[in-house]
């Protein structure tokens, strides 16, 4: 069985769609801007799912994240590619897919030097499902409450992704936090 070859969309300064290109060339220490997207996964009791990434990640192995992040291909809606990696990373279906930072951009260097220079919009969405993560993705999981996660990243910034210490600065505030999914 061969590989099925993954696409990112390459971007322009602007937003602009400039091509695609394979996603296992994209990620170097000179990345190209291209279009991704985090989501934060919300439980009933408003707690949200936290990801320490794999060891064997390319970029960032081992820290702590949002709930999963990925790439839209080519032409797919990024509500759909939020449902599909959902289901890929963490074994769950996911509803209530909303925009939480629709303008969400960043550039971050790992300790290897690996660049993730990204236009990633970042989603809201729920869950009812039991977390069965694929071990390639996620080695563990926590639920937090919102005021949970911000006091864990302020006291140690370094064992968490960069975006998700940049996406929690731009979150609503403590006071504001219940009404989020």
């Amino acid at each position: 069985m061969t590989a099925t070859t993954e696409y990112v969309v390459l971007l322009g300064d602007d937003g602009t769609p400039l091509g695609t290109a394979d996603k296992a060339t994209v990620h170097t220490t000179d990345t190209p801007l291209h279009l991704a997207f985090s989501c934060h996964v919300f439980d009933a009791d408003g707690r949200v799912l936290l990801t320490r990434r794999a060891l064997s990640k390319r970029t960032w192995p081992g820290v702590w994240t949002n709930s999963f992040c990925g790439h839209p291909a080519p032409g797919e809606a990024p509500e759909d590619a939020v449902a599909r990696r959902a289901q890929h990373e963490l074994g769950i279906t996911i509803s209530a897919v909303s925009p939480m930072l629709p303008d969400f951009r960043y550039r971050a260097v790992d300790a290897s030097g690996i660049v993730e220079n990204e236009i990633c919009p970042v989603f809201s969405a729920v869950t009812t499902d039991t977390v069965n993560p694929s071990p390639d993705e996620v080695t563990e999981w926590a639920w937090l409450r919102p005021d949970e996660l911000r006091a864990a990243v302020e006291a140690a910034p370094f064992a968490f992704s960069p975006w998700l210490v940049m996406q929690l600065q731009e979150w609503p505030k403590p006071d504001a936090a219940r009404d989020l999914p």
